[in-house]
């Protein structure tokens, strides 16, 4: 077992705030030293409270995901003696309501492009490739919704 954290500072400076127009940017901090800035997305709090330059949550999970599963995938293409050039995902997740009636993130699509060097694998290789890394993955393994890989 390994603990992770993250510190989220936020601060009202001289804004108003019982008129619920202050802004939603933010920062997260991590052990290493990156800061990233976040706020709530424009779609759920328009602008100016929220800065659309920023990461929000939503897309932040969906980037985890995505970063998760390559991360196993490099891995497993490594010891399978593949070389790996370049790895891309234009990953995306949608928000819906759930069984329960909640909004969530009822969805992850995963759509990784890779480039190798050399013989890439057949496509029976590939397939079982995305679905080690699919089935490692710690975040796809703790979200609710169904996370998809269409490689």
């Amino acid at each position: 077992m390994s603990e992770h954290t993250a510190t989220v500072e936020w601060s009202r400076g001289d804004q108003p705030f019982s008129d619920n127009r202050y802004s939603r940017a933010h920062d997260w901090r991590f052990d290493g030293g990156a800061v990233v800035r976040g706020s709530s997305a424009p779609s759920s709090v328009p602008e100016p409270m929220s800065d659309p330059a920023a990461v929000d949550p939503e897309e932040a999970l969906v980037a985890a995901v995505s970063s998760c599963h390559m991360l196993f995938f490099l891995a497993y293409a490594a010891r399978a003696g593949l070389v790996v050039d370049r790895y891309s995902d234009a990953a995306s997740g949608t928000l819906a309501k759930d069984e329960r009636g909640k909004v969530s993130m009822t969805e992850i699509v995963l759509r990784p492009r890779i480039d190798w060097i050399g013989d890439g694998p057949s496509a029976e290789v590939l397939a079982e490739l995305h679905h080690r890394a699919h089935e490692s993955c710690y975040l796809a393994n703790s979200v609710r919704g169904e996370v998809r890989v269409e490689a």
